[in-house]
């Protein structure tokens, strides 16, 4: 190629920087320019802008400092870009500063990049100060400046006072004239002999701060009314600017006038785009809105949209939110390309639902994928294992969170606190609590709720206490599980103590969860009258779950009298509830009224209704094994029937006589002996001992509340065959140890 041919294809693409493609064709470019010796500053200025477009830093900055000083605008406004697209935000303003120093003024195209380098270093006052800058000069009717304005105020709006656009009543006082100038007389004056000092945070001289008094913040509602001012002064606005608008209402949870937003852009010819879409579709995941999540769904498929990977979490998350779980896994297999928010997004809802061998089994087909776990992989698939109580697999995953550098992670950490306290091992979740850098209100409420759970109560209310010494401020949940300690260790002055300051100490008002607590602390003392009382006398209505927990205790009490009267309660409230006559069924049993109990299962079946069978697991070698009551079908069903006959003869010697008051069959003691025989806690405690090396410890889960001869035999069984036990029931976790349990008879 000639020089003069050369000169003509170096003018056209320097005339059309667009028709460079990628980087290769850019450094092509460079090196034309540099053949061709016309490397002036306007040629190189483009092909900085160019280098910008790709987000090439080391490129840019290499060329940025050949250039001669000062630099044209043009190139100061490539390396504030770059250094913005790159993060490297501070970098980026620092640069803008040393461009008004120079005494070149910043034009449409500097704008945006300031405002997001603002925006992510969460500094509001500073955008506040950029924000008169650009009215100044005269610039904030330009789209993307208000675009980026809009932005930086949606995401920043709870950090500090109002902010400056509030002061504006109307547009037809602001413009680039002397009017804007006196109205915004907070903005900042730069000169030619600025200096600027930013070691991570930007110091601008002249920047002057609004509202540095600190006099009154406005509540959040205002924050977001100022992003509307903005917006409804704006002479033109496109897709990005409603966006903005609508995502900003979302995030501050003013989701009526996000969908008002969506109704005023269909007014306004604008169709919503896939952004749009993603961003409502977390109102109905939250209020559980199937229906409008099912249009928003069928609008997608019609506009094309259902195959982007955001609308596709999105539509995940409201499937998952709305317990359609088998819709959310249909939508992620029919993405064309799975990110990581889709693959973490569709594992949080199998877990989140219960289905928690399906979330580990996405999990491993994630990790097959080569799609590296986040945080908030661990975050979501922890607690399956926690629920599973499968402690190989919590113990791999803790490994791998360590192997991957995430351990210090304060929600994964908590996570694990909670894994380990669920699967048994309070010491190790405790170690894990203590070596926590920082600590959220839920990582102490998980730390508390697992010491509550195994009996540990002292040790719960102590923890409580102490997160109130350190500043934290206790969550409803927090007050569950201090509660939930109390009830364990009938500590019924502590409990009520903390019933009664929640509300007036941190303004928490009692919900169900609360109320069931304290009935189950007054019921299990024997207070029943006192706990229906509680419940009679609840500000919101109780469901059958409350009333439950005071059945639980008639039952321990053999009131049944006030039995029958609570369970009528519950099957008003939840007239599809079976627990009310199945437990009512069991005490007619206990009291020996065979006919009533007869009657009732006979009405039981009339109405289709079947008993929860009782069914415990135990983890032998990595494996889960399950055992239901009088289920003979194990492999191992002879060995462990003739273990449970020599562990009995063995109890025998030590004192154990079988307590079959609680049989409930109207059969003669020798059945009701085997029939105690046969309960799936048994079975399993008997399997783990003759499969595992002697000492080991066991653990097994129960789906229903362990029966006192049950607890009674475990006692023995732990002394006699010196393992340490620990039964996790539905209720709580029993730690049996040399002949003693952790809930000391108190359950």
């Amino acid at each position: 190629m000639n020089t003069t041919s050369a000169q003509n294809l170096l003018k056209t693409l320097l005339s059309n920087p667009s028709a460079i493609k990628s980087k290769s064709q850019a450094t092509q470019l460079h090196a034309l320019i540099i053949k061709t010796t016309s490397a002036s500053s306007p040629s190189l200025a483009t092909l900085l802008s160019i280098y910008t477009n790709f987000s090439l830093l080391q490129e840019c900055l290499s060329l940025f400092d050949s250039l001669p000083s000062p630099p044209p605008p043009k190139a100061w406004k490539s390396i504030i870009k770059c250094y913005s697209s790159n993060g490297l935000f501070s970098q980026s303003l620092r640069s803008f500063v040393e461009m008004r120093a120079s005494g070149k003024y910043p034009d449409r195209n500097v704008f945006p990049s300031v405002l997001k380098a603002c925006t992510h270093l969460r500094d509001l006052r500073l955008g506040e100060s950029v924000h008169g800058y650009v009215v100044r000069c005269g610039l904030d009717c330009d789209l993307y400046t208000a675009n980026a304005l809009m932005n930086m105020y949606a995401k920043l709006q709870e950090l500090d006072e109002p902010n400056m656009f509030d002061k504006i009543p109307q547009r037809n006082q602001i413009d680039a004239s002397e009017n804007a100038y006196l109205a915004y007389n907070t903005a900042f004056e730069l000169t030619s002999d600025s200096k600027s000092n930013i070691d991570g945070v930007v110091q601008v001289p002249g920047f002057c701060h609004t509202n540095q008094n600190g006099e009154g913040r406005i509540n959040k509602a205002l924050k977001v009314d100022s992003v509307r001012k903005l917006f409804e002064v704006m002479p033109n606005r496109d897709i990005v600017t409603w966006n903005t608008v609508i995502g900003g209402n979302v995030q501050n949870r003013m989701y009526e006038e996000a969908l008002e937003m969506v109704r005023e852009m269909g007014n306004s010819d604008l169709k919503p785009n896939s952004f749009t879409l993603s961003s409502i579709l977390p109102i109905f995941a939250e209020h559980v809105d199937v229906l409008k999540g099912k249009e928003i769904h069928g609008y997608a498929i019609r506009h094309g949209f259902d195959k982007d990977v955001f609308i596709g979490s999105s539509l995940i998350d409201m499937y998952a939110n709305c317990t359609l779980v088998e819709d959310a896994y249909r939508v992620f297999c029919e993405l064309a390309e799975k990110d990581d928010v889709s693959w973490n997004s569709t594992i949080a809802g199998f877990v989140q639902n219960g289905m928690f061998d399906e979330g580990l089994k996405l999990f491993r087909e994630m990790l097959a994928a080569n799609k590296e776990p986040l945080p908030v992989s661990f975050s979501s698939i922890i607690p399956a294992c926690a629920n599973l109580t499968t402690l190989h697999l919590g113990k791999q995953l803790h490994a791998y969170i360590i192997r991957t550098g995430f351990v210090d992670n304060m929600y994964i950490s908590s996570s694990l606190v909670d894994m380990y306290a669920k699967c048994g091992k309070i010491m190790i979740a405790r170690w894990i609590f203590d070596k926590m850098v920082l600590r959220d209100s839920v990582s102490w409420t998980a730390m508390i709720m697992g010491y509550a759970l195994h009996g540990y109560a002292r040790e719960a209310i102590l923890l409580f206490e102490k997160m109130e010494m350190e500043g934290v401020k206790p969550n409803s949940v927090a007050y569950v599980a201090v509660l939930t300690a109390c009830s364990h260790a009938g500590l019924i002055d502590e409990g009520w103590k903390h019933f009664t300051t929640m509300r007036q100490k941190y303004g928490i008002s009692p919900g169900l969860e609360h109320y069931a607590a304290v009935a189950d602390l007054f019921g299990r003392a024997g207070r029943l009258a006192e706990a229906y009382e509680l419940i009679s006398s609840m500000h919101i209505k109780p469901t059958g779950s409350v009333w439950s927990t005071l059945l639980s205790a008639c039952r321990v009490h053999k009131n049944v009298e006030l039995a029958e009267k609570v369970a009528n309660e519950i099957t008003k409230v939840d007239p599809e509830n079976l627990g009310p006559y199945v437990l009512l069924s069991n005490m007619y049993s206990v009291t020996g009224r065979w006919k009533d109990a007869l009657k009732l299962r006979k009405n039981m079946k009339k109405k289709g209704m079947r008993k929860t069978p009782a069914c415990s697991w135990v983890e032998v070698k990595n494996k889960i094994h399950a055992f239901v009551s009088g289920d003979k079908s194990h492999p191992q069903y002879i060995q462990i029937e003739m273990a449970l006959q020599d562990i009995l003869e063995r109890l025998k010697l030590e004192g154990y006589v079988p307590e079959t008051s609680e049989a409930l069959h109207d059969v003669d003691e020798e059945q009701k002996h085997d029939l105690f025989f046969a309960h799936s806690e048994r079975l399993a405690i008997a399997f783990a001992i003759i499969n595992t090396p002697a000492g080991t410890t066991i653990r097994v889960t129960k789906n229903l509340r362990v029966c006192v001869d049950c607890h009674t035999a475990t006692k023995f069984i732990s002394k006699v065959m010196g393992r340490e036990i620990i039964v996790r029931d539905n209720n709580r976790y029993h730690h049996f140890k040399d002949g003693v349990c952790s809930c000391g008879d108190y359950w």
